[in-house]
């Protein structure tokens, strides 16, 4: 489950004590096995090489924390939400739920239900973390540590408690600038998060839980170019940084830096099961980070760049449906009428792979590349259409909203199976009951069995299958012919799937032949 990391856990304090004697206990556990058991490791005679070595590391990382703690601070926020026990419908006997706006699903459960009143509103307290940008006092952090705050305070490396202000934010990359009335503050120097690698060492900074400020834990580079995982938005760029330096609850917005010291990334949020930190700890590049600050600071918003399609990946599953020789590429699911890519001849099937000459590897590095360029920028787009390449000329559009559709979603992972799936004709009663536009045309899903094919490439009630095997569904009687005499001899199925207002491709394997039902 995906969690940002700027807000305290319920209870996170009850658990320090006990934390405390299952370690004691199992220290001396481990004594009573070795002093029994184990003498080989107290025998063994020191390596001075290697404690040398080993100190020369502590030395260096101390080196690092000690240069870039004085420029990080905790960021603490007070908001306001209304309730009305009328609209309660979790069956709590009316005590209203905690609830963040603007947060992915599975956030809202991470903050629990802190302060509670029968109806009116609430006062919501959060903390999280920034890193001082300037020596004027200009600050950046995760926009949904700050979003809706009435009040927020910021406790500077020497105690200091100051008031700030929202300078501008950036909801798309959830990035935020906010200022403090000071001068000569002590600042980061950015790095280049492109030269990250695998491995490479790093060192995340923050408040965890809210009570342990200017905390600083070690880890590594776990991946790079993690995909968005922000499912209620698939417009949100992603090429996230993957580390195991330890991020938990608070660290929103804290830095990322590499063995320099430099600023590389800003942590946004945990995948865990348990609301605490699990080993997988993400943040935003600083390539996306320092020109959404520059502009904020500059301008007090962000403009960016869109095309108005929606993409999947080119991956070994779907690639020899667009007659690909390797599985890389961007395939073009949707394109909004009359948008840039629209207006610029790019079409639905078209597989980009490369932008300006240079290569594109998936839609994640289309997507964030075209975000960060300015609203006028002429691009070259390399497309293969029906397995010709094709060169496209484009002017890049701005971005205003969830109405520009300019996605990366790359549905789920499939197994194997019957098809299970359900659908009927998309009769002008169904098309009203399920909201589907009177411009999208195909057959609606009525039903998904529960870990089937078609539910493992995440196919929903209320989706609209709008082609199979790159051919228009036009009826259910139609679409049925389509899945049970495909002659291909290809136990995969290729989908295009309008959901929620986004159409992407999805890859559908099947092992036993496919029926409809």
């Amino acid at each position: 489950m995906i969690e940002s990391t700027n807000q305290l856990v319920s209870g996170a304090k009850r658990l320090v004590a006990p934390a405390v004697i299952v370690g004691a206990f199992a220290l001396g556990a481990a004594l009573f096995v070795g002093h029994g058991r184990v003498h080989a490791a107290a025998a063994m005679p020191m390596d001075e090489g290697s404690v040398s070595a080993l100190t020369a590391l502590d030395r260096a990382m101390e080196a690092v924390a000690s240069k870039v703690t004085p420029a990080v601070v905790n960021v603490a926020v007070t908001s306001k939400q209304s309730f009305d026990a009328d609209d309660n419908e979790d069956g709590d006997g009316g005590q209203p739920q905690q609830q963040m706006p603007n947060l992915p699903p599975g956030f809202q459960r991470f903050f629990g239900p802190m302060f509670q009143t029968p109806q009116g509103p609430q006062i919501e307290h959060g903390v999280g973390s920034g890193i001082i940008l300037t020596p004027e006092g200009y600050i950046l952090t995760n926009n949904h540590v700050i979003d809706s705050a009435t009040q927020i305070s910021v406790t500077l490396n020497d105690r200091r408690i100051l008031k700030a202000k929202v300078i501008g934010v950036d909801k798309l990359n959830d990035l935020a600038v906010i200022k403090v009335d000071a001068h000569d503050l002590p600042t980061i120097v950015w790095g280049d998060s492109t030269k990250l690698q695998p491995g490479q060492t790093v060192l995340a900074f923050g408040s965890p839980f809210g009570d342990f400020p200017f905390s600083v834990t070690r880890g590594i580079v776990s991946g790079l170019d993690r995909p968005n995982p922000y499912r209620d938005d698939p417009r949100k760029p992603g090429a996230f940084i993957q580390t195991d330096a330890a991020i938990n609850p608070g660290n929103s917005g804290g830095p990322l830096v590499d063995a320099h010291g430099e600023l590389i990334g800003i942590n946004t949020f945990i995948i865990t099961s348990n609301g605490s930190f699990a080993g997988a700890g993400f943040a935003i590049p600083s390539q996306i980070a320092k020109s959404t600050a520059d502009q904020l600071i500059a301008h007090g918003k962000v403009e960016h760049g869109y095309l108005g399609i929606s993409m999947n990946d080119v991956t070994p599953a779907n690639a020899h449906f667009f007659n690909l020789e390797s599985a890389k590429g961007a395939i073009v699911a949707q394109v909004t009428p009359d948008s840039p890519a629209s207006r610029g001849g790019v079409k639905q099937g078209d597989v980009i792979n490369e932008l300006n000459g240079k290569k594109i590897v998936n839609g994640s590095a289309l997507q964030v590349a075209v975000s960060e360029m300015p609203p006028g920028t002429k691009i070259a787009l390399g497309v293969t259409r029906d397995g010709k390449p094709v060169t496209l000329d484009l002017t890049v559009g701005e971005y205003h909203g969830k109405n520009e559709v300019a996605a990366n979603d790359n549905g789920g992972g499939p197994r194997s199976g019957k098809l299970g799936l359900a659908v009927s004709d998309l009769t002008p009663q169904a098309r009203q009951q399920a909201n589907v536009p009177d411009d999208v045309h195909g057959v609606l899903v009525n039903n998904v069995r529960p870990a089937s094919p078609a539910d493992d490439a995440g196919i929903q009630p209320g989706d609209v299958i709008l082609e199979v095997n790159r051919k228009p569904a036009t009826s259910a009687c139609q679409f049925a012919n389509q899945v049970h005499q495909d002659e291909s001899g290809n136990k995969d199925l290729l989908m295009l799937v309008w959901s929620h207002g986004n159409a992407s491709y999805r890859t559908v394997h099947t092992d036993q032949g496919d029926q409809n039902g």
